[in-house]
């Protein structure tokens, strides 16, 4: 018997990233630091394990047919331009440290440049931002996720085992979805489909909107201009937030004077930068959340024990350890899971307004995409669209 976190050929591994001379965050370190944080997976033996990831493919591209008769996104008939992965834990944090190395490169390089004008030295500055505490912050989460799309992937810096495919790829993290399907006692085959539904249609977005990966790289640029810009005051605001956060757990309870977005979130103050956040946030809302209504678009005809899935999924997290909720916080979990529900009330309410094909003009251009108000009152964006 082996625990799924261990490294096996059954899995599929990213190549390891690349750290360019001068970064502020060493990624392989990061990379090594979240496998060996990591903590261990279900034990299963070998065929066990080949049989988990054989059929994880296999409800992977069972469930696209479907993403395509819920969604209505033909984009979902051809998704050649990425790739799905089953992979590990420590294969997932080392994917996620090629990523943000992508959408970070901008953001670290303008602090370098600035903390060279201003006669600092690089080094003093990696001790802020380090791969060892990002390592730490992927350990957390490894366990956490069950799927993921990841459409900066090919962006990466190309190397011997650089992606196939163009546009992304699906990860799928077989020792987290296997301990989620036994915790449940759910069944296994419904609840691989399930989960595979909500990350195929991230797939399908980001085909059906081909701008929207570059779009949300120059946005996420902007954001970083913006803090960059202020990085003399983030020192201050994050030990703020950790003290907050502090508070508010250790009171058990949701508290008004905390900043209500959550996490590291909550260090931006300037009205740019919030700014530039609710653009983020509104569209990450539209994504998570359209997701959400094409995974609960399926009937028992579909995924027999679906709502049983969706009880006792959402029932799931009552439970977690202090230590875990103050992790989750300060890493903005809970803010994301609020983007989950506020997203898909957008998009079941603009389907009711304007219908399916008028939803689907958000993936048109990124003139169509919600602001922050709009998805909370659906009726400013049909209006705006003309819908």
């Amino acid at each position: 018997m082996v625990s799924m976190s261990q490294q096996s050929s059954t899995y599929a591994t990213p190549s390891s990233p690349e750290t360019p001379g001068g970064s502020l965050v060493n990624w392989e370190l990061a990379a090594r630091t979240a496998a060996g944080l990591a903590a261990a997976g279900p034990m299963l033996s070998g065929p066990e394990i080949g049989s988990a990831v054989e059929n994880l493919r296999t409800m992977a591209e069972k469930s696209v047919p479907y993403v395509h008769d819920i969604s209505k996104l033909e984009a979902a008939r051809d998704l050649r331009d990425s790739e799905v992965l089953v992979v590990d834990r420590a294969s997932w944090a080392k994917a996620n440290t090629q990523s943000f190395a992508v959408m970070m490169d901008p953001i670290m390089s303008a602090l370098a440049a600035k903390q060279a004008a201003a006669g600092k030295s690089v080094a003093a500055v990696s001790g802020t931002v380090t791969g060892a505490q990002l390592g730490a912050a992927l350990a957390f989460l490894s366990s956490k996720v069950l799927g993921q799309y990841d459409p900066f992937s090919a962006l990466a810096p190309a190397g011997p085992a650089a992606p196939a495919a163009s546009g992304g790829r699906l990860l799928l993290v077989a020792p987290n979805i296997i301990t989620v399907e036994r915790e449940l006692k759910v069944d296994p085959a419904d609840f691989r489909l399930w989960v595979c539904l909500h990350e195929q249609t991230h797939r399908v977005q980001f085909a059906a909107a081909p701008w929207l990966r570059h779009h949300m790289l120059a946005e996420i640029e902007k954001l970083g201009e913006l803090l960059v810009g202020d990085s003399d005051k983030l020192g201050e605001r994050l030990a703020q937030t950790v003290k907050q956060l502090a508070g508010k757990r250790s009171a058990g309870d949701r508290d008004a004077s905390v900043p209500s977005r959550g996490g590291v979130l909550d260090l931006l103050a300037d009205p740019a930068q919030k700014a530039a956040l609710s653009h983020v946030t509104a569209v990450m809302s539209l994504l998570e959340g359209h997701a959400n209504v094409v995974m609960d678009g399926v009937d028992t005809r579909i995924v027999p024990t679906v709502r049983t899935i969706r009880q006792r999924f959402n029932n799931r997290g009552k439970d977690r350890g202090l230590l875990e909720k103050f992790i989750r916080n300060l890493l903005g979990l809970d803010a994301k899971m609020r983007q989950y529900s506020d997203g898909a009330k957008f998009v079941r309410d603009v389907v009711e307004i304007a219908g399916l094909d008028g939803f689907n003009t958000v993936w048109t251009r990124a003139e169509n995409l919600p602001t922050e108000p709009e998805i909370h009152n659906a009726r400013l964006w049909v209006d705006r669209m003309g819908l």
